[in-house]
């Protein structure tokens, strides 16, 4: 009976632990010609833009940011970008886990 209660217990530890948050990065390198002044990273399923993660800061043509995601169960995000004309660009479904982006005017909504 014991050995069956640690087992049920050690089950549900490493079962909890496979859903648990983790920690995400993606590196974003801008070739537009143009300055960013928005980046906006949600979740693929959101039905809304999250907060700005480049706040005060920029990213000029030719510069590369990497941002930190974290507290998210799934690497699978949709990130939108602005440059200083106000034109957007846009990659659904980014799988932060294995892909950086790479923004040109090919990427332009």
């Amino acid at each position: 009976m014991r050995i069956n209660v640690l087992l049920a217990a050690l089950l549900m530890l490493c079962s909890s632990s496979l859903v648990m948050a983790a920690d995400y990065y993606v590196d974003i390198t801008n070739r537009t010609g143009y300055t960013l002044y928005y980046m906006y990273v949600s979740p693929a399923d959101s039905k809304s833009w999250e907060e700005d993660v480049l706040g005060n800061d920029v990213l000029v043509d030719g510069g590369t940011q990497r941002v930190t995601i974290t507290g998210y169960d799934s690497p699978i995000f949709d990130i939108r970008l602005v440059d200083e004309e106000d034109d957007s660009y846009t990659f659904w479904n980014v799988d932060v886990s294995t892909q950086d982006l790479l923004v040109t005017l090919d990427n332009l909504d």
